[in-house]
């Protein structure tokens, strides 16, 4: 059963404050063809931007600085993952952290504020962090409880990730084997504390459990409200789910489901400004819905298996 929480206020970007012209676009990526697609938030005007991308899962832009940065998975037995970045326009591609560095990295957080991508690492079972240009690369959250990598038990795969800059925490899901209600979403700050490491860290707190499979995370800082698709079983799983950042997690509140009868939803991204968020499935449809899920439309559809999606307003 869902339930009604207040409805969160606009946010208005400075940009829009200023009186600036500023146009959205959607970034999103193919798992079939191996590409990173834009368009408008109408699904007009699609553009290639990359394409030789081997299994990209998640996608993040800096609109600002004209970066495009996406996950690639590639083959998690053989430790191959890799994360590129390209120009808006498409050129200066590079890879910025190479094969071997991460197995299998999932959804990419940009941190621009601080200069910082953060992933999870599914078959790695960590979180990790990086400079914009791949340096300085650090395991913030080892899940794997001593097994050896990849690793086999899904309980321990990381997924989805969010940073909150503003109070300096992390939020990351782990999905759990297939509908086994074995899902979790996580937090913990962005710096282990003193005297621990990325596999013993005494501040994770669990803010959920018994999810089908929560996979990518979104956060509306401005009004404390935490989004995330999941891609189990009905009647809780193929959905969109919103809950509050300061809820009493001790009390196991129930998640807000806003949208349901996604086909396995993988992508979510937050339009604050325009009031809107965007959610991508495998089974190749972009979707826009208003913030509490209503007036919920398909935007593209039959564009292969997509996954990751981000939103960007370009100047």
């Amino acid at each position: 059963m869902t339930r009604t929480i207040t409805e969160p206020k606009t946010v208005k970007s400075k940009r829009a404050e200023r009186g600036g012209i500023a146009e959205g676009r959607l970034f999103f990526l193919d798992l079939t063809q191996g590409r990173v697609f834009t368009v408008k938030p109408n699904g007009s005007d699609k553009k290639v931007v990359a394409s030789d991308c081997r299994w990209p899962d998640g996608v993040a832009v800096d609109a600002e600085a004209g970066h495009i940065y996406w996950t690639n998975m590639g083959v998690p037995s053989r430790n191959d993952g890799s994360i590129e970045r390209v120009d808006l326009d498409g050129q200066n591609r590079k890879t910025i952290v190479p094969e071997g560095q991460t197995f299998t990295p999932k959804q990419i957080h940009l941190d621009r504020k601080n200069g910082k991508l953060y992933w999870s690492d599914r078959e790695g079972m960590r979180v990790m962090r990086s400079n914009l240009d791949g340096s300085k690369l650090e395991t913030l959250v080892d899940s794997s409880h001593g097994d050896a990598r990849p690793g086999r038990d899904a309980r321990n795969w990381c997924v989805g990730i969010a940073v909150d800059t503003d109070r300096r925490q992390v939020y990351w899901s782990q999905k759990g084997s297939d509908n086994a209600g074995q899902g979790r979403i996580f937090r913990a700050g962005i710096e282990i504390p003193k005297g621990e490491n990325a596999a013993n860290r005494s501040d994770i707190q669990v803010l959920f459990e018994g999810l089908p499979e929560p996979i990518d995370l979104e956060l509306d800082l401005g009004n404390r409200l935490m989004y995330w698709t999941d891609r189990g079983d009905p009647p809780r799983g193929n959905t969109v789910n919103r809950a509050s950042m300061n809820a009493d997690f001790k009390k196991r509140p129930t998640p807000d489901i806003l949208i349901t009868h996604l086909m396995e939803g993988i992508g979510i991204t937050l339009d604050l400004k325009g009031h809107r968020m965007f959610i991508t499935d495998l089974a190749g449809t972009v979707y826009t819905a208003r913030l509490d899920g209503s007036e919920k439309k398909e935007i593209l559809v039959g564009q292969g298996n997509i996954t990751g999606v981000a939103y960007a307003e370009m100047s």
